[in-house]
Formats: structure tokens, C-alpha cells, sequence
């Protein structure tokens, strides 16, 4: 790419926006020209507005410290200034919903890291490895919008990466019942164990609104369009539970599965493997060269050995084994804040562009 886009990131105090702020710092397409969020933080340096609430393990790059933050709610001013938008915005749902589409009909792609627009029928959810065709549904939301270029792009929750891409490897033999049940670091809560004490040594068997995501999010992911909505697929039924662990990043899915064509193990390994998308075809950026790996070893995959696989953009699965109720049963894992939240959104970025839905103004 001859000259980076410009991009601002909605949003850019909190965990998901600093998430955003580390990957892009030396992308080799795209270059951070704003940051927004909140009025309190309006005006301020980005250094100011943060604080003592920099939450990544790496330091805060230079080259947004003396960044002024503008304020996301002065929508036309921000979108003057950039090629297309990152939203990790911290609003209620209906208010996000409005500021997102009101930043699209300036012009101005937005790609969120927000669940709001997730069941908006026209808004492509994608996992790029996925279902990119999705984004086909771009020019009927564009229709409804009444833009040329603007439109909202989202991705789904990072629980279901650990086990949706897997499924996805195993089409062919036909999924019909799974239950999964996740395990999830404390940062998909944008916390860490300073802020989140009561969390150290203790296991809380509940994450408000995430079973229904995590049961019905892959259904949208393997849907098609039709008459210019995305339908759902009808399976295969899935029944989960999400229970937070003091792990701070990393989310890990203990899953059962049944097929209608029941396939081998080796069969089953032999297709994680091999499974990859457009972005691997293409050798986008932060495209993982292995998206899905197979561990052998009866104590894998583990947060501390295997979260950072494919610099946190793969998935790591192990423990597949035919089970006595269902067929098979296996343990995945993927990290919450690359692959599941910042860095799965610059990855959709990085295939909107190659697709040609963003580009310069």
C-alpha cells in the first residue's frame, strides 16, 4: 500500500481501544491519525485521559501520548479526519447502534468491536477465516443507510472463536448437537486482577447475556443472505455455559459434539489442520499462517504455553477424543483480546480493504 489510511479509534481509553492503539502502532497499512472518546476525556492529552488506567502489558506507544482525544460524540469533526473508524465504545446498546450508523453515514466505515449492531440484519458478522462472503451484504445496508462508502462492519463475541472455526473445519460431517462451555479471562471483562481483586482464586459461574450469544452467534456466522438480510443457519443446536476463571487473558471451551456423518479422529485432526480462509489466500497482516493447531499432548492447550500461538490470532485445540454420550468431545482455545476482540476487528479491516469496501477518502 502506496500511503496508510487514516484511522480513529472510538472508544480509545478503554482496555478493547488500548488494544487497538498496540496492534496498530507499526501496521504497514494503517496509521492512527485520531483517538475519541468520552467529553470527560475530550481535550485532554491521550496520556492525561488514561491515567493510572493503561491496562496493557506493553508501555503506551509514544506516538499517541500527546495525542488530544476528541470528543466521539462530535461525530462529523472525528470523521473529518479519517479513512474509516474502529468503535470499541462504552454506551449502552440503542446508543451505540445511533452513533455507529451516524459515523457510517458520514462517509465513514466503521468497524466495531461492539455486539449492538451484531443482530442488525444487514450488517455483516464476520470471522475473515469464516464466512467473508458475508460482506457481500455491505451494498444492501448501504442502500438503507444512503451512503457511497459508509457502513458498519462487526465481529462476533471471542468466546465462540474458540470452538466456531473448529466446528467450521468439520462442516462435511455435519454438527448436530453441541454443548460447550467456556472458560473466560477476566479482561473480556475489561478488567485486570488489580482492578478485579475478588477475582483471584475464584471462579464466578455467570457472564450476563453471554450464553445466548455463544449459542446463537455461530448460527449467523454459517447463515446466508437472502433478500438482503442475513438468515441464520437452523444448526446445529447448541447449548453452552460461561463461567468466568482468574485467568487474565485467554478464553478456553471444554465442547461435545454429534455428527450426522460420523467422521474419524484422524479425519477430524487432519481437517483443523488443513483449515484456512481468504486471509491466508491473500497473506493479509495479521493473518496467522496456521489459523487452527492440533496439540498432541494430554495437557494442552494451556493459557500460559499456547494462548500467543500465531501472536494470539490462532486457535489451539487438543484433548479430541470419542466421547461415551456425544461422538467426539475436544478442548479449544483462543485469546480474547486478539483474535477475539481488537485484533479480529484489524484483521476484517485489513480484508475490507483488500476487497476494496474502505478506502481513502
Amino acid at each position: 500500500m502506496e500511503k496508510k489510511l487514516k484511522v480513529g479509534v472510538l472508544g480509545a481509553t478503554g482496555m478493547v481501544g488500548q488494544r487497538f492503539i498496540t496492534l496498530l502502532e507499526n501496521h504497514p497499512w494503517f496509521e492512527i491519525t485520531t483517538l475519541a472518546a468520552s467529553p470527560r476525556s475530550a481535550g485532554k492529552t491521550y496520556e492525561e485521559a488514561v491515567g493510572d488506567r493503561w491496562k496493557m502489558t506493553t508501555p503506551m506507544p509514544e506516538s499517541v501520548k500527546k495525542m488530544i482525544v476528541h470528543n466521539v460524540n462530535e461525530v462529523e469533526a472525528v470523521a473529518a479526519t479519517v479513512d474509516f473508524v474502529f468503535s470499541a465504545v462504552d454506551m449502552t446498546k440503542d446508543e451505540i447502534k445511533a452513533i455507529e450508523e451516524a459515523y457510517a453515514k458520514t462517509e465513514t466505515p466503521v468497524v466495531s468491536n461492539n455486539s449492538a449492531h451484531r443482530w442488525t440484519p444487514d450488517v455483516p458478522m464476520v470471522v475473515p477465516e469464516i464466512n467473508p462472503e458475508h460482506y457481500e451484504v455491505i451494498k444492501f445496508q448501504r442502500e438503507r443507510l444512503g451512503t457511497k462508502k459508509g457502513f458498519v462492519a462487526v465481529k462476533p463475541n471471542c468466546s465462540i472463536q474458540s470452538y466456531a472455526p473448529v466446528l467450521t473445519a468439520w462442516k462435511e460431517f455435519e454438527p448436530t448437537e453441541v454443548v460447550a462451555t467456556t472458560y473466560q479471562a477476566i479482561s473480556g471483562a475489561g478488567k485486570t486482577f488489580k482492578d478485579w481483586p475478588e477475582m483471584v482464586g475464584n471462579i464466578i459461574p455467570f457472564i450476563g447475556g453471554e450464553e445466548e450469544k455463544s449459542e446463537q452467534e455461530p448460527l449467523r456466522l454459517w447463515g446466508k443472505i437472502e433478500d438482503g438480510v442475513i438468515k441464520k443457519a437452523e444448526g446445529p443446536v447448541i447449548t453452552t455455559q460461561c463461567i468466568r476463571v482468574p485467568v487474565l487473558d485467554g478464553h478456553t471451551a471444554a465442547v461435545f459434539v454429534k455428527f450426522a456423518k460420523k467422521p474419524t479422529k484422524e479425519q477430524l485432526i487432519e481437517k483443523i489442520k488443513a483449515f484456512s480462509g481468504l486471509p491466508q489466500e491473500l497473506n493479509l497482516p495479521s493473518a496467522p499462517k496456521q489459523f487452527i493447531q492440533y496439540l498432541e499432548e494430554d495437557n494442552r492447550p494451556q493459557v500460559a504455553l499456547d494462548v500467543n500461538f500465531e501472536n494470539g490470532m490462532g486457535v489451539s485445540v487438543g484433548r479430541l477424543r470419542e466421547d461415551t454420550v456425544y461422538d467426539y468431545k475436544f478442548v479449544g482455545l483462543s485469546h480474547n483480546t486478539l483474535r477475539g476482540a481488537a485484533g479480529g476487528a484489524v484483521l476484517s479491516a485489513e480484508l475490507l480493504v483488500a476487497q476494496g469496501y474502505i478506502e481513502a477518502k
